[in-house]
């Protein structure tokens, strides 16, 4: 009975390594028998739109001369991958893996730009997401714009800071298209709708200061007219200076 039972054993043990075997086969095949058949970008989805698309990642990868589809899966080196995309301004990081069915997957975070700046030092650039400037560049997108007496540390700071709040509110992102830094760095916006231009002062408390001017919006001009005055400071607190349009004689 015991040299049946150990034969039993045995078995079970010989068993028990193959459904392992089989088993680790089936979730990772091959890799050497596998060739890249197709590639599968993913840019991370933001509020604001970035300048990267599938077909740029693409062209970075060409430019690097690194031919994907069709070579053997063993032969693609993803972390140099990552490192070539990673190099690129508008790439915050980049994650590169192979999936099943030669399946090259790729997915990106990208550099969101908040801000376009164009300073009256001739110096055109734009502030992303994590307040850094990045170098201006060919591509397009729907952006505010800053203009005046701005340094790159002014705009990665304080300018970065104020159109934050400014996205964050519906109303103001929609209405404010323009701002302007004056030279003692005092903040001038420039609205969608109506003739006027818009003083903030220095960039603090913007929240406090827009909400006043949305009431002032809503219960003032939207009974006197949207033009009926030049210039609306909101500088400071619990007041609101208005200077009329001259009335064309």
């Amino acid at each position: 009975m015991d040299w049946k039972k150990s034969i039993i054993y045995v078995l079970d043990v010989f068993i028990g390594i193959y459904l392992v075997l089989a088993m680790t086969s089936f979730i990772k095949p091959d890799e050497k028998a596998d060739i890249c058949k197709s590639i599968n970008i993913n840019i991370q989805k933001e509020t604001t739109d970035g300048f990267l698309t599938e077909s740029e990642v693409m062209r970075l990868l060409r430019k690097s001369k690194l031919t994907l589809v069709s070579q053997p899966m063993s032969s693609i080196n993803t972390r140099q991958i990552e490192e070539i995309l990673e190099g690129n301004d508008l790439i915050d990081n980049a994650e590169c893996y192979k999936a099943v069915n030669g399946v090259l997957c790729i997915n990106i975070v990208q550099r969101i730009p908040i801000v376009r700046v164009m300073s009256n030092k001739g110096e055109d650039y734009y502030v992303d997401n994590h307040n850094e400037v990045m170098q201006h560049n060919n591509y397009t997108c729907n952006l505010l714009v800053a203009t005046g007496n701005i340094s790159k540390q002014y705009a990665s700071k304080s300018l970065s800071s104020v159109v934050r709040q400014i996205q964050e509110n519906d109303f103001w992102s929609n209405q404010i298209v323009q701002l302007n830094v004056l030279d003692d760095r005092s903040i001038e916006a420039i609205p969608r709708v109506g003739n006027h231009v818009i003083y903030l002062g220095q960039p603090t408390g913007i929240n406090k200061k827009l909400e006043r001017l949305r009431k002032f919006y809503i219960y003032g001009l939207s009974q006197t007219g949207w033009n009926r005055y030049s210039r609306i400071s909101v500088e400071f607190d619990n007041q609101i200076i208005c200077k009329r349009n001259k009335v064309k004689k």
